[in-house]
């Protein structure tokens, strides 16, 4: 008979092996987990919906696909929106080309005057790195439109996912409790709400964020006279969904659309500050006030999260890093011998109180508004009620 407890000597090679095989099954099934994944966290979202068709007395199926209908249409009008400023910018690509060759122009009369090189030396020395590179590329190239095909054939399946998660979400709940047994029922639907709740305040919480920094993006390019400022200014504020890293990619495009299209240098400078000042004003005050303290993970966890899913993933493992970090978290606070590394992940004690200070201030702040409001739609109801009672009585 095993003993209840192992020793550590045996519970870490376990433990390795275990998180070993675990790694190299979600890259062998990359294409099917990321958009099984992603579908999930897209349910989860959609649930409140679909809910409340289902309390209007509509029969379930027909919820979820009312649901979906409006979901895909959404989407379509945002792909439509932004393939209009797409076709925009493409009328911009001539004059790009011509900025990009006066400027590797003056490079090479610079370092020929620097290096004592000639031009015409460096000239074929960038032509045969040129014919390597194109030489390397088409594998690059086929590999890539594989990797594309592949990857929307997978995602063109994610509303059939979806439907069967929403349709079947009563009998994943039955699930987890037969698979928990042991544990009452109470604590497995506390733990699955408890990750319902962060993900979709996350979720939510995220898409208020990204309307903001849109939109104060796009003033910001507006004042600066940058051409396509809706589409960078909202790209760049969707890419804040890849921690970090995101608002650098989401920043790149305009800098380089203003170093095309204005005479001097200091448009790109302008949008490289605009950008810093908003990202600044949505990591020290939008998102910790919007979405609170629902996802307490530290920056450190953040970052690592951030590289393994990089490197798991891809940009896919990127964006879906702090959910999944979440979910863990959850679970590892839910569980007695895990939750030290829960506390490892979370964010110090200090942070925390800060963070519920913000939430318990932004809701009483919230709290007075609504309260005001009403009391003032009151007095007016009363105001006009008692002068209908006086026409009345003359």
């Amino acid at each position: 008979m095993l003993p209840q407890r192992l020793p550590f000597n045996v519970k870490l090679p376990l433990a390795l092996i275990s998180i070993t095989i675990i790694i190299y099954w979600l890259s062998v099934l990359e294409a099917v987990l990321v958009p099984f994944i992603i579908s999930i966290i897209l349910s989860i979202l959609l649930f409140p919906v679909c809910d409340w068709l289902e309390k209007r007395k509509l029969n379930r199926i027909i919820s979820i696909t009312i649901t979906l209908l409006l979901f895909i249409v959404l989407i379509g009008i945002i792909i439509y929106l932004a393939s209009t400023q797409v076709r925009g910018f493409s009328k911009m690509i001539p004059q790009l080309i011509a900025k990009l060759e006066q400027a590797y122009n003056n490079l090479l009369v610079w370092t020929s005057k620097k290096f004592d090189l000639s031009i015409e030396t460096q000239t074929n020395q960038l032509n045969t790195y040129t014919d390597q590179l194109i030489n390397q590329g088409g594998a690059v190239v086929g590999n890539a439109l594989s990797t594309t095909t592949n990857m929307l054939g997978n995602l063109s399946i994610m509303p059939v996912y979806m439907f069967f998660l929403l349709l079947y979400r009563d009998f994943f709940k039955e699930f987890f409790h037969k698979l928990f047994k042991s544990t009452q029922k109470e604590r497995v639907d506390a733990i699955l709400s408890k990750i319902y709740e962060v993900i979709h305040s996350y979720l939510s919480g995220v898409i208020i964020v990204t309307m903001i920094v849109g939109t104060l993006n796009t003033i910001s390019l507006f004042l600066l006279g940058i051409e396509g400022a809706i589409f960078f200014g909202f790209l760049a504020a969707i890419l804040l969904v890849i921690p970090y890293i995101g608002i650098l990619i989401g920043s790149l495009l305009p800098i380089v659309v203003a170093l095309a299209t204005k005479d001097s240098p200091m448009y790109a400078v302008g949008v490289a500050a605009s950008f810093f000042a908003v990202q600044m004003l949505e990591g020290n005050f939008i998102t910790p006030n919007i979405v609170g303290s629902k996802i307490s993970i530290n920056p450190l966890a953040a970052i690592l999260g951030l590289l393994m899913g990089a490197s798991l993933w891809g940009i896919a493992g990127m964006a879906l890093c702090l959910p999944m970090i979440a979910i863990i978290k959850v679970i590892f606070d839910s569980v007695p011998d895990l939750q030290p590394y829960g506390f490892l992940v979370g964010e110090p004690a200090s942070s925390t109180e800060l963070m519920e200070k913000k939430r318990t201030r932004a809701n009483k702040i919230e709290k007075e508004i609504v309260e005001t409001i009403s009391e003032t739609t009151d007095g007016v109801k009363a105001f006009f009620k008692k002068k209908d009672n006086t026409k009345k009585k003359g």
